[in-house]
């Protein structure tokens, strides 16, 4: 077992998901398909993700490489939550992720008011309506019912947001398009990126999980279930199969698994000094370390970070440890932005962080005025 320590460990993160070193503009996709995706619930949210690891990033970058260019595809995927992905790499997604099963289980169907056969009339009406020409949920919602001639679909679609049209997401039928308005629109992905090659599920499961240790190692199986939204008896099986792909590390009294490739890279790792950044809400860094959390920031602060029904907080990075959350409200000139730190500041952080700040007021295209407190929650 190879040993390592955590300076080693969040500094390799940290340079592997960009946040050492901010990448060039024209990097954008490129950070994405490192990261495996970014988490896009709230697509502020995404495009601060993607603003905390790449120079000068604007908005208006990250919709044209959507709507535009189409490099990037939204779409239902890890954990069944929205993410953006690298549009070239949407089939090994999809191909993994076709391997979901859940929505076909009695306790599923019966949740959400469906039978088998109705699912199977839903999955199909989908896949024959869509087109490369974005259409909103009320009016797939209808063309379903029609074509279908299941009323029942109807109201089904226009009252559960997303979870019907999950499983299409996951079999490659259903991708995001362009707005209209306040609406989301749906597009048919094969229409909307191109024709791209097939990939098979048992290739792309490793792959994913090489890609998910490449930017979040070193992990547990338990974690990449968690991360993926994996079965967790399929997770272990992958963790299992790579042979000396994988070699078991310890940091501290925390045992994991880490990519043999990239053991040379962790252990030569120089120690990272005050290296700030301020991640956003639901942000790809904060979702990974979850489940070892308490080696990244004191434990009685863990509620502050990972909040109520899976609410995450805005967390201010220093080094790759939680030091502290922020916010900001975009409702007032100039934009009010709060930092609360668990500990003291030293005079570099308190810097990093008004840096971090300017570089925000840039992005957001507004002034910004900065607060730094210490507020420990006690």
């Amino acid at each position: 077992m190879v040993t390592l320590n955590w300076n080693q460990v969040n500094t390799w993160r940290l340079a592997q998901q960009h946040l050492l070193e901010r990448a060039e503009r024209r990097q954008m996709p490129a950070v994405v398909t490192n990261l495996g995706g970014v988490q896009a619930q709230l697509m502020s949210a995404a495009e601060l993700s993607l603003w905390a690891r790449v120079q000068n990033l604007t908005p208006a970058a990250v919709r044209e490489a959507l709507w535009e260019t189409r490099t990037l595809v939204k779409t239902w995927a890890m954990r069944g939550t929205l993410h953006l992905l690298p549009a070239h790499e949407f089939p090994l997604y999809v191909a993994a992720f076709s391997t979901f099963r859940h929505y076909r289980r009695a306790s599923w169907l019966k949740y959400h008011g469906l039978t088998n056969d109705e699912l199977e009339a839903l999955l199909a009406g989908v896949r024959a309506t869509l087109t490369d020409t974005g259409i909103t949920r009320e009016q797939l919602a209808e063309v379903i019912a029609e074509r279908t001639a299941t009323p029942k679909l109807r109201e089904l679609l226009r009252s559960g947001w997303g979870a019907l049209l999950k499983p299409s997401a996951f079999r490659g039928d259903l991708c995001f398009g362009p707005g209209q308005g306040r609406q989301v629109t749906f597009v048919q992905p094969t229409r909307w990126l191109g024709e791209q090659p097939e990939v098979a599920a048992d290739a792309a499961l490793p792959a994913l999980l090489r890609r998910y240790l490449t930017a979040y190692g070193p992990a547990t199986p338990d974690e990449f279930a968690r991360w993926s939204g994996l079965e967790a008896a399929v997770a272990k099986r992958l963790f299992r199969e790579p042979g000396d792909e994988l070699t078991a590390v310890r940091v501290a009294d925390w045992s994991a698994w880490a990519l043999t490739a990239t053991l040379e890279s962790l252990q030569n790792m120089e120690l990272s000094s005050g290296c700030v950044r301020l991640l956003p809400h639901f942000d790809v860094y904060t979702i990974a370390v979850a489940r070892h959390s308490q080696y990244l920031l004191p434990p009685a602060q863990r509620k502050r970070v990972y909040r109520a029904q899976g609410w995450i907080s805005p967390v201010v990075l220093v080094d790759g440890r939680i030091a502290g959350v922020w916010e900001y409200d975009r409702q007032h000139a100039p934009v009010p932005v709060t930092v609360s730190l668990f500990d003291p500041p030293t005079e570099q952080i308190h810097q990093g962080i008004a840096d971090e700040t300017a570089r925000l007021g840039m992005f957001l295209e507004s002034e910004v005025a900065l607060t730094v407190q210490h507020d420990d929650g006690g």
